[in-house]
């Protein structure tokens, strides 16, 4: 009966590698564009032509060897009367041969290795473009110091990122690593890396992008770095030389409001006030000319002319008496300064564009935001923002803590990429960040919020009305 049942189970097995191997066929047919066998970059062809000799090698020394081994288990396999096999040991041919072999094998592998080694390990050009890149848990800070110029104040003012990092195509780019905590590892795969970034200690990394056209690529951090280690991601956009530099210049400039047609704002506005009439007794002066946006829906493309459809409102006057304002800001699009103040959304590869589910109980009512109030909020310390963030121009906000948000209406993604940038989720991130992205840093800001890593209810926070003020704030700091 056992050998009966032989043939059965052997036939069970083939067709369960079969199935296997077919799986592993189909699963290669797949677009995967996170993968370094796309390379863009000079440093990634170098990594992506040692890595072909060494499979080439591999291969050779696999099939060699296993040729060797089915013949020898073939020519001296036990026939008949079992006899002692001949002793090699002392064979000096036999033994010099398999020492020289293997060594000849390992100086083809080793003079590659240490040619690209040197080579990817080398300092950049002297002519190129200079970025920092430091990492903390559990984002990203991109800071390009050739771009510095000092404010009317006397303090040194760079050109500072976060989350997201765009490089001109065609020019060698220098990084300068460092950590602001733990080990962190920078990745583009489809561009270099991978390079560990280590606090105390300066790493670098140079490449030079030069891909078919201006794209965007996914980065990682790929060294474990806490609870929030698969959160910290990053978004690279390759654009043209004018490209970057119209967006270098934008960044440099102070934060200003694009805002919605006088008439938008009036609807806006009275639509605020039917919805929720505590507002008329906190209404901002009308001379401010400030538009209320509702917080819904998601924040429209940027990337063309800033504001080149939209008109010049006017910078909020005179508070009226006992209304506080905060600090004055421009609210003129810069319709002259940039051409281009961020990669088209449009442009976006799919595999770029966060699809990150959110916690089912962090919830938002439909509510209207001011971006007056929202910036007033601020400016006095509601919700602690101005204790961790920038905003160049506004003289209140100047906490170096967390990301920099001079300009973050443009950006395409929120919480290290892992959320799309959109008035629906950097509303519910203000809300209760800790929930959104698990041990990030950020408190919990909404009132009567639960705080997962607190363990408690938030009672001192703003309300929803407040987030709603604030995140039509910021969406408006294209």
């Amino acid at each position: 009966m056992h050998h009966k049942f032989r043939p059965r189970r052997l036939a069970r097995a083939a067709l369960t590698v079969a199935l296997a191997a077919s799986a592993l066929v189909v699963a290669a047919c797949s677009p995967y564009p996170n993968s370094v066998f796309h390379p863009r970059t000079d440093t990634n062809r170098d990594v992506g032509f040692l890595f072909e000799i060494l499979i080439w090698f591999g291969s050779i020394v696999f099939v060699v060897v296993e040729a060797i081994l089915i013949y020898t288990l073939v020519r001296f396999r036990r026939r008949g009367v079992a006899r002692q096999p001949e002793h090699v040991h002392g064979n000096t041919t036999l033994e010099i041969t398999w020492t020289i072999v293997p060594a000849v094998i390992l100086v083809f592998i080793a003079i590659p290795t240490v040619r690209t080694i040197f080579r990817t390990q080398s300092k950049g050009r002297s002519d190129a473009l200079q970025v920092e890149v430091i990492g903390h848990q559990w984002w990203w800070e991109f800071r390009y110091p050739q771009f510095t110029k000092r404010s009317p104040t006397g303090k040194l003012d760079t050109v500072v990122t976060a989350n997201e990092l765009y490089l001109p195509k065609g020019r060698t780019v220098n990084f300068t690593l460092k950590s602001q905590d733990v080990i962190h590892s920078f990745w583009v795969p489809a561009l270099a890396g991978k390079r560990d970034l280590i606090a105390n200690h300066t790493n670098y990394l140079w490449f030079t992008p030069d891909s078919a056209g201006t794209t965007a690529y996914n980065g990682f951090c790929v060294e474990y770095c806490g609870a929030s280690h698969a959160n910290m991601r990053f978004r690279t956009f390759v654009v043209t030389p004018d490209e970057f530099q119209s967006w270098i210049a934008y960044q440099a400039t102070p934060a200003a409001f694009v805002l919605p047609t006088p008439g938008q704002a009036v609807a806006n506005n009275a639509a605020a006030v039917a919805q929720n009439p505590q507002l008329a007794q906190s209404q901002v002066p009308s001379n401010a000319q400030v538009a209320p946006q509702r917080n819904l829906g998601g924040n429209p493309a940027v990337g063309h002319a800033a504001g080149a459809n939209a008109p010049t409102v006017p910078s909020a006057g005179p508070p009226g008496a006992g209304v506080p304002v905060a600090p004055a800001l421009s609210t003129t699009p810069p319709t002259s300064q940039a051409g281009f103040i961020a990669f088209p959304r449009e442009r976006m590869p799919s595999y770029t564009v966060p699809t990150t589910p959110t916690p089912a109980d962090v919830r938002f009512d439909d509510l209207y935001g001011d971006p007056a109030r929202g910036a007033d909020l601020m400016a006095k310390g509601k919700g602690a923002c101005l204790g961790c963030h920038t905003i160049r121009g506004n003289p209140s906000m100047i906490g170096q803590i967390g990301p920099n948000l001079t300009h973050v209406g443009s950006r395409t993604t929120i919480a290290a990429g892992l959320f799309p940038n959109d008035t629906r989720h950097l509303t519910l991130w203000i809300k209760n960040a800790r929930k959104m992205k698990p041990g990030v840093l950020m408190p919990t800001i909404g009132l009567n919020e639960y705080d997962p890593q607190l363990g408690a209810t938030v009672k001192i926070g703003l309300t929803d009305q407040q987030i709603a003020d604030v995140v039509a704030y910021l969406q408006a700091l294209k």
